[in-house]
């Protein structure tokens, strides 16, 4: 359970630019062509303003990333980039640490058998998305007062063919991403509403009063 924090909001500052990488080679010497971050993006969507002065978006763990390469958009890249266009800093005190805990992407080669697989050349394979965030809240003291975390799972079983694998694997991601952005908003409002600032306004005490002095 979340503990109501003292924190105010009024800056932000973001730790990462976030740049998003695609490369890899496929089967049988063949490149993938390389390919944009994912097109929607999020910064059209409604901004999460919270109730800390910065958010903080460091690099993942050790261990956090497991890529079966080739893959065309990089989960973890992807996923810094949704609490980069979507979290904003409305505070005065504390801080927000965005954190990948898990940006999986595997490729399992499926056994081939019978006379088909003879002329397929390449064996199907099933491709796993598997995505994991974590979202605290700090103190200025520098303790945790509050967390959430929200993940996603997507999966597909794929022929042979490099062509339809690249495709396939961006849009099994798009699909993990998109089931994490909606997962993490609906986490986040629920648990950790008491660090929510809603509207444009800075919240009630951010803002100083001072009469003018009369003429």
């Amino acid at each position: 359970m979340p503990e109501r924090g003292s924190a105010m909001p009024i800056r932000r500052r973001l730790l990462l630019a976030v740049p998003l990488v695609a490369a890899g080679c496929a089967g049988r010497g063949r490149e993938f062509n390389l390919l944009p971050p994912l097109v929607e993006g999020y910064g059209h969507l409604t901004p999460i303003r919270l109730n800390v002065a910065e958010i903080e978006i460091p690099d993942p763990a050790p261990g956090a990333v497991r890529v079966d390469e080739p893959v065309p958009v990089r989960p973890e890249r992807e996923m810094m980039r949704m609490a980069q266009e979507r979290l904003v800093a409305m505070g005065t005190g504390g801080k927000a640490r965005f954190l990948v805990q898990t940006a999986e992407f595997r490729r399992e080669p499926l056994s081939s058998g019978g006379l088909a697989s003879m002329f397929a050349g390449q064996p199907g394979e099933r491709l796993t998305c598997r995505l994991n965030c974590r979202l605290e809240i700090v103190s200025p003291e520098g303790g945790r007062v509050a967390f959430v975390e929200a993940q996603a799972l997507r999966q597909r079983t794929l022929p042979d063919g490099a062509e339809a694998r690249q495709r396939a694997a961006e849009e099994l991601i798009r699909q993990a991403m998109e089931a994490l952005n909606v997962e993490f908003e609906f986490q986040l409002r629920r648990v950790l509403r008491d660090w929510l600032v809603e509207g444009n306004a800075p919240p009630a005490g951010a803002v100083e009063r001072e009469d003018l002095p009369k003429s």
